[in-house]
């Protein structure tokens, strides 16, 4: 953490604090988590309770909804988690096949949307199609994002997880350190 001669801080927590004597945020929520939903006829998702409030003061309600590069779901960010992921891959070289493609299936399905009154958000249809969303889903935290998967692609795909790591024969360097 970086101090700046305008930053105020708690005495008693050594919080951040803003203006109006309230934590200021650096970043966003963590979202832990798995929840089962429904989309309504409109491809409508109702965001779980925990998180609204969350959302609605830290993104003012504003999320950025696109593809996931490695698995058919669908990413869910707060507007400002997203911000720093564009700025990251707009620098990214455009002749290079790889950056382009990425910029193009990231950035070129981002949808922002705003969650409604009643803390719902919509799926844009064409995102619904290209993973496969109908009527249940799967909300996964994945702390500074959310995964919104068909149920039963979520279902396959954890249980093949879970064989798999039955079966593995260790982790790779990087996940050696790891201790839970």
């Amino acid at each position: 953490m970086t101090l700046c001669l305008n930053d105020t801080y708690s005495v008693m927590k050594w919080e951040n604090v803003g203006k109006d004597g309230k934590t200021a945020t650096r970043g966003c929520c963590v979202f832990r988590g798995v929840t089962i939903l429904n989309l309504d006829a409109k491809g409508r998702m109702a965001v779980p309770t925990k998180y609204r409030e969350r959302l609605s003061t830290q993104a003012e309600g504003q999320l950025v909804i696109t593809l996931d590069m490695s698995d058919p779901c669908l990413l869910i960010y707060p507007v400002s988690e997203w911000e720093d992921i564009e700025r990251k891959l707009v620098r990214l070289p455009s002749l290079n096949k790889q950056a382009a493609r990425l910029k193009r299936l990231l950035l070129g399905h981002a949808s922002e949307v705003d969650m409604d009154s009643h803390g719902r958000i919509l799926l844009p249809p064409a995102l619904r199609e290209l993973v496969k969303l109908d009527k249940k889903v799967i909300l996964l935290g994945q702390g500074n994002k959310f995964e919104v998967w068909d149920e039963q692609t979520w279902n396959d795909r954890r249980d093949q997880w879970l064989d798999e790591t039955v079966t593995d024969e260790g982790l790779s360097d990087e996940l050696e350190s790891l201790s839970l």
